[in-house]
Protein backbone atom coordinates (compact mmCIF):
# COMPACT_ATOMS: atom_id res chain seq x y z
CA UNK A 1 0.00 0.00 0.00
CA UNK A 2 1.14 3.01 -0.81
CA UNK A 3 1.45 6.20 1.90
CA UNK A 4 0.95 9.64 0.16
CA UNK A 5 1.25 12.44 2.53
CA UNK A 6 -0.26 16.54 1.31
CA UNK A 7 -0.93 19.26 2.21
CA UNK A 8 -3.53 21.53 1.26
CA UNK A 9 -4.63 25.14 1.93
CA UNK A 10 -8.55 26.57 2.29
CA UNK A 11 -8.69 30.01 1.32
CA UNK A 12 -11.64 31.99 1.72
CA UNK A 13 -12.20 35.54 0.43
CA UNK A 14 -15.64 37.37 -0.01
CA UNK A 15 -18.06 34.55 0.27
CA UNK A 16 -15.89 32.37 -2.04
CA UNK A 17 -13.64 29.42 -1.92
CA UNK A 18 -10.55 29.33 -3.64
CA UNK A 19 -10.55 25.93 -5.69
CA UNK A 20 -8.13 23.99 -8.21
CA UNK A 21 -9.99 21.72 -11.06
CA UNK A 22 -8.00 18.04 -10.48
CA UNK A 23 -7.76 16.26 -13.95
CA UNK A 24 -5.30 13.63 -13.65
CA UNK A 25 -5.15 10.00 -15.20
CA UNK A 26 -8.75 10.53 -16.61
CA UNK A 27 -10.03 11.24 -13.49
CA UNK A 28 -11.54 15.07 -12.65
CA UNK A 29 -13.54 17.18 -10.06
CA UNK A 30 -12.72 20.25 -8.39
CA UNK A 31 -9.82 20.12 -5.52
CA UNK A 32 -8.61 22.23 -2.74
CA UNK A 33 -5.04 23.74 -4.05
CA UNK A 34 -2.38 21.67 -2.41
CA UNK A 35 -0.26 18.55 -2.87
CA UNK A 36 2.02 16.15 -2.25
CA UNK A 37 4.87 16.66 0.12
CA UNK A 38 8.67 16.49 -0.99
CA UNK A 39 10.92 14.65 1.04
CA UNK A 40 12.10 16.65 3.93
CA UNK A 41 9.65 19.27 3.40
CA UNK A 42 7.87 20.75 5.83
CA UNK A 43 3.44 20.57 5.74
CA UNK A 44 3.30 24.21 6.12
CA UNK A 45 6.09 24.99 3.02
CA UNK A 46 4.39 22.33 1.03
CA UNK A 47 0.65 23.94 1.27
CA UNK A 48 2.29 27.33 0.34
CA UNK A 49 4.36 26.19 -2.66
CA UNK A 50 1.26 24.00 -3.96
CA UNK A 51 -0.93 27.09 -3.68
CA UNK A 52 1.16 29.35 -5.46
CA UNK A 53 1.74 26.64 -8.51
CA UNK A 54 -1.94 25.76 -9.01
CA UNK A 55 -3.79 29.10 -8.75
CA UNK A 56 -0.79 31.71 -9.07
CA UNK A 57 -1.53 32.96 -5.81
CA UNK A 58 0.87 33.13 -2.33
CA UNK A 59 -0.91 32.59 0.36
CA UNK A 60 -0.26 32.95 4.34
CA UNK A 61 -1.04 29.65 6.84
CA UNK A 62 -3.14 31.04 9.54
CA UNK A 63 -3.88 27.79 11.37
CA UNK A 64 -3.75 23.64 11.20
CA UNK A 65 -7.54 22.96 10.84
CA UNK A 66 -6.48 19.10 11.07
CA UNK A 67 -5.53 15.88 9.67
CA UNK A 68 -7.63 13.64 7.31
CA UNK A 69 -6.47 9.63 6.72
CA UNK A 70 -8.00 7.93 3.93
CA UNK A 71 -7.32 4.58 2.46
CA UNK A 72 -8.90 4.03 -1.43
CA UNK A 73 -8.58 2.50 -4.34
CA UNK A 74 -6.55 5.47 -6.54
CA UNK A 75 -7.56 5.73 -10.87
CA UNK A 76 -4.79 3.23 -11.47
CA UNK A 77 -5.96 0.35 -9.00
CA UNK A 78 -3.99 0.41 -6.20
CA UNK A 79 -4.68 0.96 -2.78
CA UNK A 80 -3.34 4.11 -0.85
CA UNK A 81 -2.83 5.14 2.08
CA UNK A 82 -3.98 9.41 2.22
CA UNK A 83 -2.71 11.58 4.82
CA UNK A 84 -3.84 14.96 4.43
CA UNK A 85 -3.00 17.72 6.20
CA UNK A 86 -5.46 20.97 6.14
CA UNK A 87 -4.53 24.90 6.84
CA UNK A 88 -6.46 27.52 7.07
CA UNK A 89 -4.90 30.64 4.86
CA UNK A 90 -5.29 33.84 3.08
CA UNK A 91 -4.26 35.72 -0.08
CA UNK A 92 -1.45 37.78 0.26
CA UNK A 93 -0.16 38.33 -3.38
CA UNK A 94 0.55 37.30 -7.05
CA UNK A 95 -2.86 36.71 -9.35
CA UNK A 96 -5.30 33.86 -10.46
CA UNK A 97 -3.33 31.59 -13.01
CA UNK A 98 -3.77 28.28 -13.91
CA UNK A 99 -1.25 25.51 -13.94
CA UNK A 100 0.77 24.55 -16.52
CA UNK A 101 1.69 20.79 -16.89
CA UNK A 102 0.30 19.64 -13.58
CA UNK A 103 -2.38 17.66 -11.99
CA UNK A 104 -4.39 20.46 -12.00
CA UNK A 105 -6.05 22.55 -15.22
CA UNK A 106 -8.21 26.04 -13.58
CA UNK A 107 -7.77 27.57 -10.61
CA UNK A 108 -11.06 29.54 -9.92
CA UNK A 109 -13.29 31.64 -6.78
CA UNK A 110 -16.41 29.81 -6.56
CA UNK A 111 -19.32 31.15 -4.40
CA UNK A 112 -19.73 29.20 -1.16
CA UNK A 113 -23.19 29.04 -1.93
CA UNK A 114 -22.32 26.95 -5.14
CA UNK A 115 -19.60 24.32 -4.27
CA UNK A 116 -22.27 22.20 -3.79
CA UNK A 117 -23.28 22.20 -7.33
CA UNK A 118 -19.89 21.39 -8.45
CA UNK A 119 -18.27 18.09 -9.50
CA UNK A 120 -15.93 17.79 -6.85
CA UNK A 121 -13.65 15.18 -4.88
CA UNK A 122 -14.73 14.29 -1.21
CA UNK A 123 -11.59 16.72 0.09
CA UNK A 124 -13.87 19.42 -0.56
CA UNK A 125 -16.06 18.85 1.89
CA UNK A 126 -13.58 17.91 4.21
CA UNK A 127 -11.84 20.70 4.49
CA UNK A 128 -15.27 22.36 4.54
CA UNK A 129 -16.36 20.77 7.49
CA UNK A 130 -13.06 21.34 9.19
CA UNK A 131 -12.99 25.02 8.22
CA UNK A 132 -17.30 25.28 9.87
CA UNK A 133 -18.21 26.07 6.15
CA UNK A 134 -20.06 22.77 6.41
CA UNK A 135 -22.45 20.93 9.12
CA UNK A 136 -21.67 17.74 9.88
Amino acid sequence: MELRVSAYAVVVQDGRLLLAHWNDHGASGWTMPGGGIEPGEDPADAAVREVREETGYDVELDELLGIDSLVARRVDGRTAHALRVLYRARVVGGTLAHERDGSTDEAAWIPLADVDDLDRVGLVDVARRMAGLLDG
